[in-house]
C-alpha cells in the first residue's frame, strides 16, 4: 500500500474510484446467489446509502471547502453556496434530460427524454446518475491534496472513497436484482449492475485533474460535488426507501449510514 500514498493526487484519486466501482460489482454480485431481496432490507440499504451521502456532504465537502475559501482569502460561504447550488443544478438538468426510472416506479413513471428504451436500461442509467456526483467528490478529494492546504488531508479523503464504496455495494445490489426478478441472466444481471459504477473513475479522474490544474476553483468544486450528493439523497434515496412505507427501517437505515460516515471522516482526517 506504501506505494498507493507515494502517488500522485490524480491516480489516488482514479485508484480510489476504482474501488467504489469495485464495491459496486460486489453488491452487484449478490444476484449469484439471490433471485429477490427483501424490501424491507433494501428500504433499510437505501436509507443507509442516504445517510452516508448526507454525513459526507457536509464533513468531506462543505466544511473543507469553507475553510479552504477562508484560508485562502475568500468569504468563506460565497464558494460554499454557489458551488453547493450549482451541483444541485448540474444534476437536475441531468436528471431531466437522461431516460431513467427510479427503483420500485411503474415503466410510465420514467423521467428524463421520452424513449422506449427498456426498463432494464432505464433502471441502470437512474444509478449511473447517482454515481455521477459521488466519483466527482472522491476524485475532488484527492484532487485538493496537491493544494498542501491543512483543511485537505490523505485521511479524509481515503475515509470519502471508503465511506462511498460501502453505500456502493447496496446500489450494486438494488440494479441486478430486480433484473434478475425481472427475467435477465444472472450474468447479464450482475454485468448491468456493475456497468452502473463505471462512471465514477471517469467522473473521480475528471474532477482530480480539474482542481490539481485550476486550484482556485477548488472550494468551489468541493461544493459542487456535496451539492450534486444532496440532490440525489432528496430526489431520489429519500423517496425511493420511503415508497413501501418502511419508514423507520428507512429511517434508521440513514441514521445508521450517517453515524458510519461522520465516523469514518472523523477518525481518519
Amino acid at each position: 500500500m506504501k506505494w498507493f500514498f507515494e502517488a500522485n493526487p490524480v491516480t489516488q484519486a482514479f485508484l480510489a474510484t476504482c474501488f467504489t466501482w469495485f464495491l459496486t460489482a460486489l453488491g452487484a454480485g449478490v444476484v449469484f446467489f439471490f433471485k429477490s431481496i427483501n424490501r424491507k432490507i433494501l428500504d433499510g440499504m437505501l436509507g443507509f446509502a442516504a445517510g452516508v451521502m448526507i454525513a459526507a456532504s457536509y464533513w468531506s465537502l462543505l466544511s473543507p471547502a469553507i475553510e479552504m475559501a477562508e484560508s485562502s482569502g475568500m468569504i468563506p460561504w460565497i464558494p460554499a453556496t454557489v458551488g453547493f447550488l450549482l451541483g444541485g443544478l448540474f444534476l437536475w438538468i441531468i436528471d431531466k434530460i437522461l431516460p431513467h426510472l427510479h427503483l420500485g416506479f411503474p415503466i410510465t413513471d420514467a423521467e428524463g427524454i421520452s424513449t422506449s428504451w427498456q426498463r432494464s436500461i432505464l433502471l441502470v442509467l437512474a444509478i449511473t446518475i447517482h454515481n455521477i456526483p459521488e466519483g466527482l467528490a472522491v476524485g475532488v478529494a484527492f484532487g485538493a491534496l496537491a493544494a498542501h492546504l491543512p483543511s485537505a488531508s490523505l485521511g479524509g479523503a481515503i475515509a470519502l472513497a471508503v465511506g462511498i464504496g460501502i453505500q456502493n455495494f447496496p446500489e450494486g445490489t438494488a440494479v441486478s436484482v430486480p433484473l434478475r426478478r425481472e427475467g435477465f441472466s444472472r450474468i447479464k444481471s450482475f454485468w448491468y449492475g456493475q456497468l452502473s459504477g463505471i462512471v465514477e473513475p471517469i467522473a473521480g479522474f475528471l474532477g482530480a485533474v480539474l482542481v490539481v490544474y485550476v486550484k482556485p476553483i477548488l472550494p468551489y468544486a468541493l461544493s459542487f460535488a456535496a451539492g450534486a450528493m444532496i440532490f440525489v439523497v432528496v430526489e431520489e434515496l429519500i423517496p425511493e426507501s420511503q415508497l413501501r412505507k418502511n419508514t423507520d427501517i428507512a429511517t434508521m437505515g440513514a441514521l445508521f449510514g450517517f453515524a458510519v460516515m461522520m465516523t469514518l471522516d472523523v477518525a481518519l482526517s
